[in-house]
């Protein structure tokens, strides 16, 4: 029989050198993160609950009139009657982090793959790697390297979330039809105006179901990322499954859902009003 291939001991000895060689890097990123993070969890906690939930529910009416406004509006005071409204909040300043994160990141890298198929062919076994693989297993190299809190949640649901915008990114700009890109080019339009006024318009439907999925993703990340100190709701889910307690449990979880079904329709309706304007 063959010897085993020391194959964690090679990732051992990446992840240290990575962790040896670039520790300003990481730290740079780590302060940044946990800046957005402050930022996002201060905004949102800046209004009392009742004011929030009424803002929120506003938004929900203008993007997807009544039946989504009225679901904010009993969802949210169920979640603050419960008393878990601060860690809603957290949640949601942690999942808004990851997206923006994810969307910096997954937009830039999706077009590049749309623009050339050499690219594409080297960062899709990436993707397929970063959607298959466990997402316990990100959280080692996260906390290697940026310890316990709230940047390697972030860090692991960035990774995880990811993918989605970077494949519709890149699917929305190859679905463009070939005669609109071809008129850009007959009236003289360089690569990035075609991009910017022609492509990237045409397919914002499937570049927002992308961030959808994204998001959905990053959401799903909580309970894990409670894991190695991320804030949240997923801290009372981690503490209720230890503990065992069923009732706590149901209440955090049935928070989560919430927030999911909110985030949810809220931007499917983004998605849908794109659509029905033609954009």
């Amino acid at each position: 029989m063959l010897p085993k291939l020391p194959l964690d001991n090679w990732v051992e000895t990446i992840v240290d050198l990575l962790d040896s060689r670039l520790s300003f890097l990481f730290e740079l990123v780590s302060s940044t993160i946990k800046g957005i993070v402050h930022f996002f969890s201060f905004l949102f906690h800046l209004p009392p609950a009742w004011l929030m939930i009424v803002i929120l529910a506003a938004a929900a009416y203008k993007v997807a009139k009544w039946p989504l406004a009225v679901f904010t509006l009993i969802g949210l005071f169920l979640i603050d009657n419960l008393g878990y409204w601060k860690q809603t909040m957290d949640t949601l300043a942690l999942v808004m982090t990851s997206g923006i994160v994810s969307v910096v990141i997954g937009v830039p890298l999706g077009i590049a793959c749309a623009r050339s198929n050499k690219v594409q062919s080297l960062f899709t076994p990436g993707l397929d790697f970063m959607q298959t693989m466990p997402a316990f297993v990100y959280l080692i190299p996260a906390v290697t390297f940026f310890g316990l809190g709230v940047v390697p949640g972030v860090i692991a649901s960035v990774i995880f979330a990811v993918p989605p915008t970077i494949r519709l990114t890149n699917l929305g700009i190859r679905q463009v039809p070939a005669d609109l890109a071809e008129a850009a080019d007959a009236f003289g339009s360089t690569p990035t105006q075609k991009l910017f006024k022609v492509q990237l318009p045409l397919a914002v439907p499937s570049i927002m179901a992308g961030i959808n999925q994204t998001i959905m993703l990053a959401l799903s990340m909580v309970v894990i990322a409670s894991m190695i100190g991320a804030q949240g709701i997923g801290a009372d889910v981690y503490r209720a499954v230890t503990q065992i307690k069923t009732g706590q449990g149901f209440e955090a979880g049935l928070a989560i859902v919430i927030v999911a079904i909110l985030l949810d329709r809220l931007t499917q309706s983004v998605i849908k009003g794109k659509q029905g304007r033609g954009i």
